[in-house]
């Protein structure tokens, strides 16, 4: 079996293709094209099963929810719950970030039980054992970590996040640029200690070509991790970030070359003001290749109250050509999230994402906005609720309400502006 991108490149309409386009209201033939074109991918490793989403140019915004044990608090059915309650608020992605426990069994339920495609970052997995036996990471055999690799390919990972553009040289732009916060990129910080201490090269870099052979084999999308990317406003669009957004774009070529889906990850706090400018050179360095932005978050003075500090990011990252959002939740830089913040975490980047697609004029946005608007002119509470992105809230909140059994909200009783507009009693 060929990859996506290879059927495209070859002319072949792909039944997950026709999905996409189905879903999208989108040409399959002009959606082909882009997928040939690298503008597009549909992360679906060949061993996992599940209905199948794009991400990239013309389609609508995609949102990731992250989840996953810790080394302080591991309960493998409580992350399962979270995952479900990511699925159930509309993400159409999710990441297992495990580092406690049993990370194989872990990840196996993962992928026998999610309904979306699952993502990963590999290099958590080797230094969680490593640091289980007692040693540093800097003894990570590179063998294990190919090893990780490709064993998660096997179980059915859709979509792996590699830190391969953390290399000596973009490292080196931090030694004579100095950050607020350093490396805040669990997988950069990993790898450099890694390099420092052996005095060498990032294999995920030196060795991209077994990466490449193995995500082609079982048809996993690289995404390729931004491991220097800006921990706090200060720090944004600094040398060491350029420097390695510099070396993604070489790696995109290389993937597409090749056969293998890839995608690039961007940065997580940034000013409003630097968002539009980082998505443009992002595009134009990676040749338009789908975009995967954490965030940003656009202020560090409000912990707590992340999720919209990424919404807000996220929404104008969106409008200039981010095409999946990975959300943050309130417990971000806090503690590790329960299921009420992944439900908000989830909630604020689909608001975001959807803010972006109609002004992106992604088809069917506006036609959302249009149809609640309409059926808040009619009072028709079923149809606000349908069209609702988030319909358990708004139901919740009306009906439980002194007002629940009229047509009016309780907010206006009966000044309601649309029934005195109206005329009606």
């Amino acid at each position: 079996m060929k990859t996506q991108i290879q059927y495209a490149k070859d002319g072949v309409i792909t039944s997950e293709m026709r999905q996409v386009a189905t879903a999208e209201l989108v040409s399959p033939e002009w959606l082909r094209s882009e997928i040939a074109a690298g503008r597009i991918v549909i992360p679906k490793n060949k061993h996992h099963n599940f209905p199948v989403r794009g991400i990239g140019n013309g389609l609508s915004t995609k949102v990731n929810a992250n989840f996953g044990t810790s080394e302080r608090h591991c309960n493998m059915s409580e992350e399962l719950a979270k995952m479900k309650a990511a699925i159930t608020y509309g993400a159409d992605a999710v990441m297992d970030l495990s580092t406690g426990g049993d990370l194989t069994t872990i990840l196996q339920n993962v992928i026998g039980s999610s309904s979306v495609m699952v993502g990963t970052v590999p290099v958590y997995g080797v230094a969680t054992r490593l640091l289980r036996e007692g040693k540093p990471v800097a003894e990570m055999a590179v063998e294990d970590l190919f090893r990780e690799i490709e064993a998660q390919a096997v179980m059915g990972v859709d979509f792996m996040t590699l830190h391969c553009g953390v290399t000596r040289s973009s490292l080196s732009f931090l030694e004579n640029d100095e950050r607020v916060t350093g490396i805040v990129s669990r997988g950069g910080a990993l790898l450099k200690r890694w390099m420092t201490v052996n005095n060498c090269e990032n294999p995920l870099y030196e060795q991209y070509d077994r990466i490449l052979d193995v995500c082609k084999k079982h048809d996993v999308t690289i995404s390729l991790g931004d491991g220097l990317r800006p921990g706090c406003g200060a720090d944004a669009t600094d040398r060491a970030q350029l420097s390695e957004l510099l070396i993604l774009g070489e790696l995109v070529d290389r993937a597409r070359d090749s056969g293998v889906q890839v995608m690039v990850e961007g940065p997580g706090h940034m000013p409003l003001d630097q968002i539009e400018a980082n998505m443009r050179l992002m595009k134009r360095v990676c040749h338009n290749a789908p975009f995967y932005v954490l965030g940003p978050l656009v202020t560090d003075a409000a912990p707590g109250y992340d999720h919209i500090v990424g919404a807000i990011g996220g929404t104008v990252a969106a409008i200039h050509g981010a095409d999946f959002l990975c959300y943050v939740t309130p417990a971000e830089h806090l503690c590790l999230p329960d299921i009420d913040d992944v439900r908000q975490g989830v909630m604020a980047s689909r608001i975001a994402a959807h803010s972006a697609d109609v002004v992106n004029k992604v088809k069917g946005a506006a036609q959302r906005d249009y149809l609640l608007s309409k059926a808040r002119r009619d009072l028709d509470w079923e149809a606000i609720y349908e069209q609702a992105l988030d319909p358990h809230i708004a139901r919740e909140r009306k009906e439980a309400s002194e007002s629940r059994e009229e047509d009016h909200c309780t907010m206006c009783g009966n000044l309601c502006a649309v029934k005195n507009d109206r005329n009606i009693d």
